[in-house]
């Protein structure tokens, strides 16, 4: 992890970033829980792909993308409505893990799959009004490791890069998603698949 990170214990990195809480933890679960983990999910998550008009003309979202989350819960975001699929038995076990350390309650959660480095996510917050004033975000990162950009929203000199390594959780928490962009970049590089399950909270 990069010099700009600041450890807080044996196994949490926190970025000393203004308006921000973000605090990465690079071994959440092992390797092997992570292989695991990944190839289950890889094989029985309902990868979708995902659609959205810009000025008139569709284009497909570049990653594929799945919607879990407790009975009766939807989600809009980039135009885009997703009713929630029933959780699955290794979602449900992954997310008490992530519920204990975090000591939150997740009622919903986005998975995306990058299948190479073509596969990205843009510039965006986490500010949907259904995620509430300052939304909890858990991100687990299975797979290849990618990295993970931040920009301040109004002092564009303020920007970070590091990798996710496979097994990592991210949180974002606090007033982070109204001062601060994040996104995965495109690669020109080779680039095996990644998995995200990202955990938060419909209010």
């Amino acid at each position: 992890m990069p010099s700009d990170l600041f450890v807080d214990d044996s196994q949490c990195l926190s970025l000393a970033l203004p308006n921000a809480q973000i605090d990465v933890l690079p071994s959440f679960i092992d390797s092997a829980q992570a292989d695991q983990l990944f190839n289950v999910l890889y094989q029985q998550l309902d990868w979708t792909q995902q659609h959205i008009k810009v000025y008139g003309k569709e284009y497909a979202v570049p990653r594929l993308s799945a919607w879990y989350a407790d009975a009766g819960r939807c989600y809009e975001y980039s135009g885009l409505r997703m009713k929630g699929l029933p959780w699955t038995s290794a979602l449900k076990e992954i997310k008490a893990q992530v519920e204990d350390y975090c000591q939150q309650y997740f009622n919903s959660m986005l998975a995306n799959l990058y299948r190479d480095g073509a596969d990205a996510v843009g510039w965006h917050a986490d500010d949907e009004d259904e995620l509430g004033k300052n939304p909890f975000i858990a991100s687990l990162s299975l797979g290849q490791p990618r990295h993970f950009q931040l920009k301040h929203r109004r002092d564009k000199r303020l920007t970070k890069s590091f990798l996710l390594p496979h097994g990592s959780l991210l949180i974002m928490q606090g007033e982070t998603q109204h001062h601060w962009l994040h996104q995965i970049p495109k690669s020109r590089k080779a680039m095996l698949p990644r998995i995200n399950l990202s955990f938060r909270q419909l209010k």
